[in-house]
């Protein structure tokens, strides 16, 4: 398996990186049609997404057996998931001439290049799953109210800058 550049980044390199890249963004005014974390990200980051381009990686499906393969999903999300990674070139459709005419999805080439960028988004899920676990918990049990207090209070206040007194006659 070969390894992407950025796996060799390191943490000053990811920050760097997306420091610049943020600030690109922000000199487009924050235009969501132009963005490519909100514009493309929004569909590719979605749960049904995520796992329907992981049921498509090992090889193409028919409707229902995507629909067996994500039981928790319903026909009408499907259809419409379905439909916006076909929309974003990543998943193509295929119709075969029979009567009732089936339907074939399967990765596209592009839904191919975002395999390796979503292993390695899966893969550091998995891995950090049990400390989400516990952060959420020691959330819920009461010390995210302390992090909200320490928030809601008033910055320290930072230098004074002494004045000079005013004179009463100006």
């Amino acid at each position: 398996m070969t390894r992407s550049p950025s796996d060799n980044l390191t943490a000053a390199a990811h920050r760097a990186t997306l420091t610049d890249r943020y600030a690109a963004w922000r000199e487009l005014g924050y235009d969501a049609s132009r963005c490519p974390v909100r514009n493309v990200l929004d569909h590719l980051g979605s749960k049904w997404s995520t796992l329907l381009l992981i049921a498509l990686a090992e090889k193409p499906m028919r409707f229902n057996a995507l629909l067996r393969e994500v039981p928790d999903i319903s026909k009408r999300m499907l259809t419409q998931t379905l439909r916006d990674l076909e929309r974003d070139g990543l998943v193509a459709r295929r119709v075969f001439p029979t009567k009732p005419p089936s339907v074939e999805y399967r990765l596209s080439a592009m839904g191919e290049s975002v395999l390796g960028p979503l292993t390695a988004l899966v893969g550091w899920a998995e891995q950090q799953f049990p400390e989400i676990e516990r952060a959420r918990a020691r959330f819920d049990a009461g010390d995210a109210t302390e992090h909200a207090a320490a928030d809601e209070q008033p910055a320290a206040p930072t230098a004074r800058v002494a004045l000079a007194p005013v004179s009463a006659s100006g």
